[in-house]
């Protein structure tokens, strides 16, 4: 029998595959949630895929398809317990350790339950995973990607990130981490972990860590829907708001970022009539929810920052003082090398290449500036508009030695007059 990944083929594969994309992190916390092992939440799941491909082609697509994966997989949840007592047995405890859990701690909100999808976000992201390991669980429980398809996602073999997937879930029930919403007093620690392992998924879908592409369109807007989905659960939090609206404003420029050949293009070369404007307006809407009525949280800030790139019409008219702004508050929040190195562009834009050149060069130590691409490749840009072109080519080498795409390569090899339009 074909497993439930492999199975999606034809115009019923279809269906049920949209079907599986909308459902499957609402199926897979109804299922965690009544017996208390992932394990078997996607067994099941699985199974109630390969009936529906069996039964939806002969009887149509149900009028609710979700109620009827979810009544199909538990039916085979509760048969495969009966015929394992051993299983039973240990899901039992399983089971009494989450009553408990739920006993002790209120869920976050108004006091109802909340979507189980929720509490499936902070099992995949709890702190005791590893952070490679919280993502790729998170990709494949609550945005649906099969293990095949986590895996080109970080372009690591098959083998490797089933492993990453099962050594997660191994800790998950080893450590009898809970499955449930952190309550009140634990939800400000637990929730920025959260909305990091979402935030570093579009990262990856933004700008690739390395492969033939700049972008991975498909890995950010999963990285988006997730992103819908938490600030949907979580609206009282402004800071899930935040990260909405910032993948928001930054997605939306997704069609200018590359060119032809896919080399990027720069903020200041954009064909911004490329730019999506009713995700930017949508984006814009949610940095107002996200700074107002408290201190202003970090994803709040870059949102904000990524409005006014948005808001110009262009760059020349970009509000650079109020982005240098932004970004000093932002290195009070996290403190960061990248940041630091964010806001010297910004300065540079403001005050000339000198003045970003300068607080860039006093970067020059910080350990974690050596393999961060970016940072070479705005020493070469700002000495090059400086005219120290010797210099300049010496940063671009560096950029060429850390690049980890393709379209990356070709860029600087042109700037260093060895690429095909620089010869």
């Amino acid at each position: 029998m074909p497993s439930g990944e492999d199975a999606f083929s034809g115009q019923a594969g279809a269906a049920v595959e949209a079907v599986f994309r909308e459902e499957r992190g609402l199926l897979l916390a109804s299922l965690v949630r009544r017996f208390g092992d992932l394990d078997l939440a996607e067994e099941v799941t699985s199974e109630a895929i390969e009936a529906a491909l069996r039964h939806w082609p002969a009887e149509g697509v149900p009028a609710q398809p979700g109620a009827w994966l979810l009544t199909t997989a538990r039916r085979k949840a509760v048969d495969r317990l009966r015929r394992d007592q051993a299983y039973a047995a240990r899901l039992a405890v399983l089971q009494a350790d989450a009553e408990r859990d739920e006993a002790v701690a209120a869920p976050a909100g108004t006091g109802e339950l909340p979507d189980e999808r929720l509490q499936l976000f902070f099992t995949c992201a709890h702190p005791a995973l590893a952070a490679e390991d919280r993502t790729a669980l998170t990709l494949r429980c609550l945005a649906g990607l099969t293990t095949p398809e986590v895996a080109r996602a970080f372009l690591v073999p098959t083998a490797t990130m089933a492993q990453r997937i099962v050594r997660a879930k191994k800790k998950i029930r080893e450590a009898r981490i809970p499955f449930r919403v952190p309550g009140a007093d634990e939800l400000p620690e637990r929730l920025p972990g959260v909305l990091q392992v979402v935030y570093s998924v579009f990262t990856e879908g933004y700008a690739a860590s390395s492969g033939p592409r700049l972008q991975r369109p498909a890995l950010a807007e999963e990285a988006i829907r997730l992103a819908r989905i938490l600030h949907r659960l979580l609206p009282a939090e402004r800071e899930s708001a935040g990260l909405l609206a910032l993948l928001l404003l930054v997605h939306a420029r997704r069609a200018a970022r590359t060119g032809p050949e896919g080399e990027p293009v720069l903020l200041e070369d954009q064909d911004r009539g490329l730019w999506d404007r009713a995700m930017i307006e949508e984006g814009r809407a949610l940095v107002v929810r996200a700074l107002t009525g408290g201190p202003a949280g970090p994803y709040g800030v870059q949102a904000a920052i990524a409005a006014l790139h948005d808001e110009a019409a262009e760059v020349e008219s970009t509000d650079w003082p109020q982005i240098v702004a932004l970004y000093d508050v932002l290195l009070t929040l996290t403190p960061s090398p990248v940041v630091a190195v964010n806001r010297a562009v910004a300065v540079a834009m403001r005050d000339g290449p000198g003045a970003g050149l300068a607080l860039l060069d006093a970067l020059g130590g910080e350990p974690r500036l050596r393999a961060y691409q970016p940072y070479a490749v705005a020493r070469g840009d700002l000495l090059s508009r400086l005219g120290r072109g010797g210099e300049a080519a010496a940063a671009y080498r560096e950029a060429l030695e850390l690049a980890g795409t393709e379209p990356e390569r070709a860029v600087l090899l042109r700037k260093l007059g060895e690429g095909p339009e620089g010869r």
